[in-house]
């Protein structure tokens, strides 16, 4: 589906952004990648470090901006969207900001792909999402219900959204954070003993976006199935390993119950009772289709490998069964997150 494509990736300096680059650029044969980002140095860095591919381009762009985004996407055949203001708690501090790059910078991009003819366009949701509690759940919300909606006003374009859940290791992820809590010999901060999280790794987030891409029909948002933990084992799992490397042992490293930050739930969603009605499973996805089917009655959503057209409950990590201790443990194991370096 890359063959002979030109590709652009907003927010490429980020975590999924440079996995994204990584795999693109050595897994798959695209013509052109055009790379965007607002961060200046974290750019020039990425720049330099394939500075040997002709077939790469980085260019400082906001997509606040809908002038420079209408050059950048000249041409342009595929758009992955993962550009994005992600932290809950600045969200909160500054919604203004929130809705200026998470609503109206998807809008602008959703102007974009449509002014130039773009093919398809996949945008980077979260958990945050459903049911939000807070004004990044919310504006991701939104971000997904403007690609569901642009569906009806393009003929050409094929727009669709991917949820996450929570991508192990990546900046601003709470493995960075107890890392640096267990060397520095502890307490390791818990909001609530009773929170559970779904997970996933960098690399099955990004493999989620790039199999997005084949799958979509339009409107659709793509959940993988993933796996539920207690953020209290993850704790115990990470102070047992990581402790005696620096010198500590694991007893000596105090779990301290901090309590809950603002917005924040004991449990995550991925797909709420509501949306079980319009749900598709296949093996390794479900597929949820557009509340508003009428808008979208020309596609066809159809896909190979359908395991239920029904999906009897919502997908939350409270109803799911958790890792146990040796489970995440391998799976933490398997991923590389727990290595030397933070």
């Amino acid at each position: 589906m890359f063959e002979d494509q030109k590709l652009l990736l907003t927010g490429g300096c980020g975590t999924v952004g440079r996995e994204l680059l990584r795999q693109l650029t050595s897994e798959y044969n695209i013509k052109n990648l055009v790379v965007l980002d607002n961060n200046e140095s974290a750019l020039f860095a990425l720049m330099e470090e394939f500075r040997d591919r002709n077939d790469i381009s980085f260019y400082l762009c906001d997509v606040r901006d809908l002038d420079a985004l209408q050059t950048r996407f000249r041409n342009i055949d595929l758009v992955i969207h993962t550009a994005a203001y992600k932290h809950v708690i600045l969200c909160e501090q500054s919604p203004g900001e929130a809705i200026q790059t998470n609503i109206l910078g998807v809008n602008n991009i959703i102007r974009s792909a449509i002014d130039n003819g773009v093919k398809k366009v996949v945008f980077t949701s979260s958990d945050k999402a459903v049911n939000p509690t807070s004004v990044m759940g919310a504006s991701k919300l939104m971000g997904e219900r403007l690609f569901s909606a642009a569906n009806a006003h393009s003929h050409e374009t094929v727009f669709s959204s991917t949820r996450f859940g929570n991508v192990l290791g990546s900046h601003g992820s709470v493995i960075p954070l107890f890392h640096e809590q267990i060397k520095n010999g502890g307490p390791v901060t818990l909001t609530d003993e009773r929170m559970t999280r779904f997970i996933m790794s960098i690399r099955q987030s990004v493999n989620l976006v790039i199999n997005s891409i084949g799958l979509a029909r339009g409107g659709e948002v793509f959940v993988t199935k993933m796996p539920a933990i207690s953020i209290k084992t993850l704790a115990e799992v990470m102070i047992e390993v990581l402790a005696p490397r620096y010198g500590f042992r694991p007893e000596d490293i105090e779990i301290s119950v901090i309590g809950s930050k603002p917005g924040e739930k004991l449990y995550e969603e991925l797909m709420t009772s509501e949306e079980t009605r319009r749900t598709i499973e296949l093996e390794d996805y479900f597929v949820v289709k557009p509340a508003l089917l009428s808008n979208f009655k020309k596609i066809d959503y159809s896909y190979l490998g359908v395991a239920s057209e029904t999906v009897p409950t919502a997908y939350d990590s409270s109803r799911e069964k958790l890792m146990t201790h040796h489970e995440l443990l391998s799976f933490l194991e398997q991923h590389g997150l727990l290595a030397n370096a933070i």
